[in-house]
């Protein structure tokens, strides 16, 4: 069973190194042959370092024959010049390669990421896809370096030595090659061990990852409840564990040299022995020949080390690969179909129809859900927490679909809706305000591309933004730090409005667009969305009632489903649930009232 399971390793090792080499090595073809061709120069000048010792030396030894000895040294002046001229292409080149197929497989990994749904983010932690786009790239680069390399210059490199060896001295070459198969059974013993530690290293460094990254978006919690020992500790124990498994690879990686390096003396130093007792029959050489021989064999002792190595190299790089091509085949659950219908644009009724979705397949939190949001009017949605109101909101942006039902855009099902017209009919402003790293304007301005700066001054107005922007000392241009981190919660809350604004699409969700906000912060929003709702088809979550009085229907949602709906006046009458969650908000504003008026 063992056996089969490394046979199993190796193969998905293999069938991922040629998936590599094929969907990379094509589109740099180019550069790639440039250093092909770059590396057969260095590969022939290294062999031809090792031949033309022959005549450097025998040249010393007739220094009378001046035009001999001239033309040696110009001739190793031209090798070492070639030499040089093909190293700095080959590195050119194969840089150049490298680096477009790491942007290359970047860009790949995030476009993958922005095609998968808002599920495959809830499950899937940010710090492990931080590790996928940064190592894994640039493992696919250092694989296919480390192949190009060894399979063109060192393997050449060694072919051309081993070439000069055996035409100098056939039988001492013959004794040396003994040594080649004691190399790589010490190195196959090395390979299992590599395997597990380069796992158990990426985990460690996404560890690191996941570390900074809650640091950073939770350093206040971090600070008010003292937390600054506990993460230190966490992070230590992720940085040690890194440590030390990085420890173990390099003494792994740093094996072959000793190794290489033992036989490598072993072998040069019986060489020189047997040459020197003419065990086989090396009397009749040249000094020049038995010098040009041992320089080739020791020249060919560094690509032999390399080419030791290479398996240990390829164990550690095909280890994170794996993970880039884990992302890229990650199934993606909401797709667009193959004939998307356009939606037309305009304020259009919103409908489920029976719709039953929960977030685990066996946990539903909409069951059979029928209910329509009538075109150009405000619909909002109350009720307690858990009830699935926020998930009626995101299942009418397609961030999900429904397990059965379907929901309607006019008569339209939004499963076979283009995300381009979908998207263009709908503006959203969440709870979270969610800002870029930008100015202030572009934040505004991603609400509609090309739109003016005029146009986004007019939607700050409308938003009520424009007069705490024109205090700020760069107005517009003020930079709003990571996710708005020198605004105010009000501040964000009436940039997304105008975002929204300025997008002026005909269907508006708001997700509970004024529950953190102060009493002066809500009223300025309170009127910056009375602008933004109307004449569009408004869906609004909100616990706060009184934010909701005025929406021509009122729809409580318990349990999944609708528990009673209509308008607040029509609701109040029932003595319903909503009439529960009115008396309960206003009792304690009415106690007051009541004290007064029996003093």
């Amino acid at each position: 069973m063992q056996k089969l399971k490394k046979n199993f390793a190796a193969n998905l090792d293999e069938s991922i190194l040629w998936r590599l080499i094929r969907e990379n090595i094509r589109s740099q073809a180019t550069p790639y042959m440039i250093a092909i061709v770059a590396m057969v120069f260095v590969a022939g000048t290294t062999a031809a370092i090792a031949w033309i010792m022959r005549d450097v030396v025998d040249s010393l030894f007739e220094a009378e024959n001046s035009a001999q000895v001239m033309g040696v040294s110009i001739a190793v002046f031209v090798i070492f010049l070639v030499k040089g001229i093909a190293t700095y292409v080959q590195v050119v080149a194969l840089t150049r390669a490298g680096n477009r197929i790491v942007s290359h497989q970047q860009i790949k990994l995030y476009d993958k990421l922005l095609r998968q749904g808002v599920s495959f983010f809830n499950f899937t932690e940010s710090s492990d896809l931080l590790m996928k786009v940064t190592q894994s790239a640039q493992a696919a680069r250092t694989v296919i370096e480390l192949i190009v390399t060894t399979a063109v210059r060192d393997t050449l490199s060694l072919v051309g030595l081993l070439a000069v060896m055996f035409y100098q001295q056939p039988m001492l070459s013959l004794f040396t090659l003994v040594i080649g198969p004691l190399a790589i059974w010490g190195v196959r013993t090395l390979l299992r061990k590599v395997r597990q530690i380069a796992d158990m290293e990426t985990k460690s460094l996404s560890a690191i990852m996941q570390v900074i990254q809650e640091t950073s978006a939770g350093i206040r919690v971090i600070k008010s409840f003292g937390l600054e020992e506990r993460m230190a500790e966490r992070m230590s124990a992720s940085v040690k564990s890194v440590e030390k498994r990085r420890n173990k690879l390099e003494r792994l990686k740093a094996a072959t040299s000793p190794l290489m390096d033992i036989l490598a003396g072993f072998a040069i130093a019986s060489v020189i022995g047997l040459s020197a007792a003419n065990l086989f029959g090396s009397d009749g050489s040249t000094p020049g020949e038995l010098m040009s021989f041992v320089t080739a064999m020791m020249m060919a002792y560094e690509p032999a080390k390399r080419l030791s190595r290479v398996r240990v190299g390829l164990e550690i790089g095909l280890r994170r690969v794996r993970m880039l091509f884990r992302l890229l085949d990650q199934p993606e659950v909401l797709v667009e179909g193959e004939n998307p219908q356009s939606l037309p644009y305009g304020p259009a009724n919103v409908t489920f129809e029976n719709v039953t979705f929960g977030y685990r397949l066996k946990e539903p939190i909409l069951r059979d859900l029928s209910l329509t949001f009538e075109a150009g009017k405000t619909t909002a949605l109350v009720g307690q927490s858990g009830g699935g109101k926020s998930t009626i909101l995101n299942l009418a942006l397609r961030l999900y679909d429904p397990q059965s039902g379907k929901v309607m855009i006019g008569d339209q099902d939004i499963k076979y809706a283009s995300f381009e017209t979908l998207r263009k009919n709908m503006s959203f402003v969440g709870q979270e305000t969610f800002l870029f790293s930008a100015s202030i304007a572009q934040n505004i301005q991603l609400g509609r591309e090309g739109a003016s700066r005029q146009e986004v001054i007019e939607a700050a107005k409308a938003a009520n933004a424009y007069d705490f922007i024109m205090n700020l000392e760069n107005g517009f241009d003020t930079m709003v730090g990571e996710n708005g981190a020198f605004l105010s919660g009000g501040q964000k809350q009436r940039l997304a409005i105008a975002r929204a604004l300025l997008r002026d699409s005909p269907i508006l969700l708001l997700d509970e667009p004024t529950s953190a906000l102060d009493s002066n912060s809500e009223h300025l929003v309170q009127e910056a969305l009375r602008r933004l709702t109307a004449g569009r088809t408004t869906i609004i979550v909100a616990h706060r009632l009184s934010t909701i009085l005025h929406a021509e229907q009122i729809v409580v949602i318990e349990n999944g489903q609708v528990a009673e709906k209509g308008s607040a006046s029509e609701l109040l009458e029932n003595n319903g649930p909503f009439k529960a969650l009115y008396d309960h908000q206003f009792a304690s504003a009415e106690k007051p009232a009541e004290a007064r008026s029996e003093n």
